[in-house]
This record gives structure tokens, sequence and C-alpha cells, in this order.
């Protein structure tokens, strides 16, 4: 988000919590969080691709829910469907009101390919969930649809030919592909939050829900680009709570527009004063290929360092008081990463609800199934497994490079180490460390290598390829 945007989404999410009465309030969402996707998509150089993807977003959102055993029978769905088709139709009317146009980053398709293509979509999902209800074929089909998605908008060489296959369709030249064509903002999160609601509505643990909360769940505009992961039974709750003060029907409490503005400015000065700054001398390839000085490699890591925090801590404290003033209680993100004292308390604290999701649907389910086999496993094989397996995946995550494998085996090899240490200091103890000066200094040694530790991590995460990466290692330890 720019700075732009971000004034204006706090303009919005303000008069949307002090007017919108409860009874439209969800279908009011629904308009709001449209608008916002079609606005934070960048422009694509393949046309009309910047439209097209959150239409795609908007339907997997809608598919998901239907696949979910939900029922298009009422009435309240059927007006929620009419809202979401309005409001893309709207979106693309724009091309033609050439004073306020558009909405998009570029002009949207003409009306035709809309009502030809995106509204009869939404309404053959309907279709399907009234032939096949509660067929579980199609949730399989769902699930291997936006892992597919993920995995081919995080790999250069799947984004590159899906680049040239989408020039084709629109009819512009294949030669000028590349893997930035397909720049889709948000779908990480979304596609996290979907998963996480199929397969636990499978395991019977999503509570009854409406189209329309859904929705909003999977497309409220404030954490929609940058997170956090909300899981849908909080999220429903803080939908549903009650309004505080009745005499003025406010969706927005005193205490909520103080703690939404502490927030708000918070993040704001975190990212556009604290991590821009940085960014000017942070690591990255250019100033990589440059430097020769181990002094200076450790200040530009440090500066990288603080950047990436700062600056998703920021959109983080942003996200989470847009939600308030909305009277949405989004979840923490970030809780002083930096200042814990080993790797375990580190990643309790960073990123937090994307750390909860893989070890929900990864670490967890993977322990489970070691622990329970036929064969009988050692303790030290099932957490060297899990972590290894999760911190891969996290890695591969924000791209599926060498790098990126890299930095997640980097923080595995961590983790382990200290689960293996923490298991072996249980049995053995030493009366020294009850000394208070001996504990503190201790503490400080560990805080110092733990600090350290992920610090080198980022060469890995903040460089594009291994040789690059150990050329800067190699610097950082006076290796010319």
């Amino acid at each position: 988000m720019t700075l732009l945007q971000i004034c204006i989404f706090i303009i919005i999410s303000l008069l949307t919590g002090a007017f919108i009465p409860k009874s439209i309030r969800g279908w009011f969402l629904i308009i709001l969080n449209i608008l916002a996707v079609f606005w934070l998509q960048p422009v694509s150089p393949i046309r009309h691709l910047d439209f097209w993807l959150p239409v795609v977003g908007i339907f997997l959102v809608v598919l998901a829910w239907f696949l979910s055993n939900q029922s298009c029978n009422h009435r309240q769905t059927w007006i929620t469907i009419g809202i979401i088709s309005g409001t893309i139709v709207a979106v693309s009317l724009l091309r033609y009101l050439d004073p306020i146009c558009c909405i998009t980053a570029s002009r949207p398709p003409s009306i035709i390919q809309i009502l030809i293509f995106a509204i009869p979509a939404i309404l053959i999902i309907c279709l399907i969930n009234h032939q096949f209800p509660g067929n579980k074929r199609f949730t399989v089909i769902i699930f291997l649809v936006i892992v597919s998605i993920f995995i081919i908008l995080k790999t250069d060489i799947f984004t590159y030919y899906s680049s040239k296959i989408l020039r084709s369709l629109s009819g512009q030249d294949q030669s000028l592909a590349s893997p930035l064509d397909l720049g889709w903002i948000g779908f990480s999160y979304l596609a996290f939050r979907l998963l996480h609601y199929l397969r636990d509505n499978q395991t019977g643990k999503i509570p009854a829900n409406s189209l329309d909360e859904f929705f909003n769940y999977a497309l409220f505009f404030p954490a929609y680009s940058a997170g956090p992961i909300e899981r849908f039974p909080n999220f429903l709750k803080e939908l549903r709570k009650p309004i505080e003060n009745r005499c003025m029907r406010l969706w927005i409490s005193p205490h909520d527009f103080y703690q939404g503005s502490i927030r708000i400015v918070n993040g704001v000065f975190k990212k556009f004063v604290l991590a821009d700054t940085l960014a000017i001398i942070a690591l990255n390839s250019q100033n990589a290929a440059q430097i020769n000085s181990t002094f200076w490699a450790w200040v530009i890591l440090y500066a990288y360092s603080f950047r990436i925090y700062f600056d998703f801590s920021g959109y983080t404290d942003i996200a989470i008081g847009l939600g308030r003033y909305m009277g949405v209680q989004l979840p923490e993100n970030f809780a002083s990463p930096y200042l814990k004292t080993n790797l375990a308390m580190f990643w309790n604290c960073w990123h937090i609800t994307l750390a909860q999701w893989f070890r929900a649907y990864i670490f967890n389910p993977l322990t489970r199934f070691m622990r329970t086999a036929k064969f009988n496993f050692p303790a030290w094989l099932i957490i060297l497994s899990a972590q290894f397996s999760t911190m891969i995946l996290i890695g591969l995550w924000h791209g599926v490079t060498l790098n990126f494998a890299i930095w997640g085996l980097w923080h595995a090899a961590g983790l382990f180490f200290h689960n293996r240490w923490s298991d072996w200091r249980k049995s053995h103890h030493f009366y020294w460390e009850n000394i208070q000066g001996v504990n503190k200094m201790l503490t400080f040694i560990s805080w110092l290598i733990t600090f350290n530790y992920t610090v080198l991590g980022w060469v890995w995460f903040a460089l594009p390829n291994p040789q690059i990466s150990g050329k800067i290692l190699g610097i950082l330890f006076g290796a010319k």
C-alpha cells in the first residue's frame, strides 16, 4: 500500500465504523473489499490482467464457500451474489467514464467480456453446488487449483511460460514475456485463508456462516495484501460482536478509535520513515556486488535486518489499526522478535500468524503421523523431519528459489540445534547458572547469538542466488 492508499483507507474505515448500520454492514463491506482488491492490484503488461486476477480471486472465494457444503437456496445468499456481480460490473463500467476512470491500474475490459465470462462463472458455482451437494471431490479439486496457482506465481519458469500463454491469448508479443508480468498482490494470504477454511470445514471446526461473512473474511482489505492471516472463527466472532455504543449506533468505540489511531501512526512511522530510510543502505543485489569491506558488509546487513522488520511490522500495525476502526480486532503478527533469546522464541514472535498456520497444517500433522506410524521413529528424527519440512516450505512460500530454500534450512538447523540443546539442558543442572550475574550474562549471550544467527540468515533471503550470498558471507567474516 502507498501512503495515499493508506490515507484513503483510513477515511473509508472511519466512515464505515461510524455510520454503517449493522443491517447492511456485511454487504457494504463486500463492496469496499472488492473495490480495494481491484485498486491494490498493480498494472500488468498483459492486457486487462490487473482486472482478471482480482476476478479470479473473487471466484475462488465464492467457490470455496459453496464447496464447504453451503447452500445457495437462501435469499441472503442470492442478494450477496447480486452485490458481488454488480460491483464487478460497476468496476468494468468505469472504463466508459473518462473523468473518473479507473479504479483498476489500467482500463478494464468491455462489459461484454464481463457478462460473458465473469458473471456466468459465479452462477455455474451455484449449479455445481445444487447438483453435487457435499461432493468432496470438488473440494480436493479446488485445493489443487489453489496450490497450483500458488506454485506458478512463486516459480519464475512457470510465471514466464504463463505470461507467454496469456500474451498469446490477448494477442500480444510473446517475446516480451517476463516472470514479473504475473504480480498478483495478496494471493499468498488469500490462498492460506481459503486452505485453512476448507481444511477446518472438513474436520468440523468451522461454524455455520453466510456467504457475506466468509467473503469479507477472505478479502478483508486491511489484511489482504500483507496479512495477518486471521482464523475464520476468530474473525467471525469479531464481525458478529454486538455494538458497544448502542446510543449512537456506532461500530467504532472511543477505545477502538484511540487504539486504531496509535497503531496506524506507529505503522506509518515504521514503514515510511524507518524502513524506507534504511532501504537506502540495506543489503540488496546491487550493493552486494560492490561491497568489499567487512565493516560495511555488516552495516548493510544490519540495515536490511531492521528494514525488513520495520517494513513488515509497519504494514501489520496499519492493518490492525484499520481493522480497529471498523470494530474488527485482527491478531498480532510481531512481538519484539529481535529481543528473543533463542530461535524458537523468535519464530513465536516473527510473522506469528504465518508460523501458526504452518505449525497447524504442516508441523503438527507430520509429527502426529510419525509418532503414530507402525515404525517407531526416534524423537530426534521426528523433530528433525518436521522442522526441516516446515521451514523449507516457509522459505519456498516467499519464492521457489534455491536461496529461499537455504534460508529455510538455515532456520531449521538452528531450531533443531536449540531443541536438542534444550533437551540436554533439562537433564543437566549447573549450580552457577542460578547466580544472578552469571544468569544475566548467559541470557545476554543467548540473545546475541540468536540475533546474529537470524541476521546472517537474511543474507540468503535478501540476495538472488547462492553465489552472491556466499561472497557476502565471506566478506562478513574477513574473506575477500
